[in-house]
């Protein structure tokens, strides 16, 4: 049976780096005393795997990890256990069970919705929620991208599906699969540059807010979150 787990990473621990967050949950799930299924051979794992990583220093309300285990108590009953075994930063929100045939959650990983704030003292001069919000109507946006061979120039706007702007506050559904993973602080980047600008260190507030899968198609694309393919039980 196959199992995914929504989790809220915050505070202290959004310092911690993805290998860091398994070999967390490895432990966690061990000390929670859940029975998970463990890989055959000479040396043998706990059967787990993880949604699209995040990046060091930023906070997130959906996270994603699925596993497989051997028995199944209940979805409230594994989210009570988990989140007795976790430190202060790590919340699990729900366990869910998979239907058969459900692709695991990396590959499943379509989009992200993100919500980012300027700090204080950071934000760019001018009426830059509007020039945002035009900036990301254009037909394309180039960047250069620094690869270890050569330097490419890549469209940002096919991946960004959607911006809105409430206040101060940026939310942004842009594409996080494994091919076109796109970075929120790229996107505003890219926009300071167009108007001659830089975005000062350290700058930015970012929240991974939910990661998405996409059940309809390239052209057509709707996004649910991870959360929803799953059931309570």
């Amino acid at each position: 049976m196959k199992i995914r787990v929504k989790f809220r990473k915050y505070g202290n621990l959004k310092f911690i780096g993805h290998l860091d967050v398994q070999r967390f949950f490895q432990k966690a799930v061990r000390r929670a005393g859940i029975d998970v299924a463990y890989t055959a051979g000479f040396s043998p794992h706990q059967i787990m795997s993880f949604a699209a990583p995040l990046g060091v220093g930023l906070e997130s309300n959906g996270e994603y990890m699925d596993m497989e285990v051997n028995t199944f108590t209940g979805s409230q009953d594994m989210v009570n256990r988990l989140n007795a075994a976790c430190a202060e930063g790590i919340e699990v929100l729900s366990a869910k069970v998979l239907p058969e045939g459900a692709g695991n959650a990396m590959a499943s990983v379509a989009a992200a919705g993100y919500t980012v704030q300027f700090r204080e003292g950071r934000a760019p001069e001018g009426n830059w929620q509007k020039g945002i919000l035009a900036f990301c109507d254009s037909p394309h946006i180039y960047v250069t991208k620094e690869t270890k061979k050569n330097t490419l120039e890549v469209d940002l706007r096919p991946g960004i599906f959607s911006i809105e702007i409430s206040g101060d506050v940026i939310y942004m559904l842009i594409d996080a699969s494994s091919s076109g993973n796109i970075k929120p602080g790229a996107v505003i980047a890219a926009y300071l540059a167009s108007e001659n600008q830089t975005l000062k260190e350290n700058a930015l507030l970012i929240t991974r807010e939910d990661t998405y899968t996409n059940l309809g198609t390239a052209e057509a694309p709707r996004f649910v979150s991870l959360d929803a393919v799953g059931e309570d039980r």
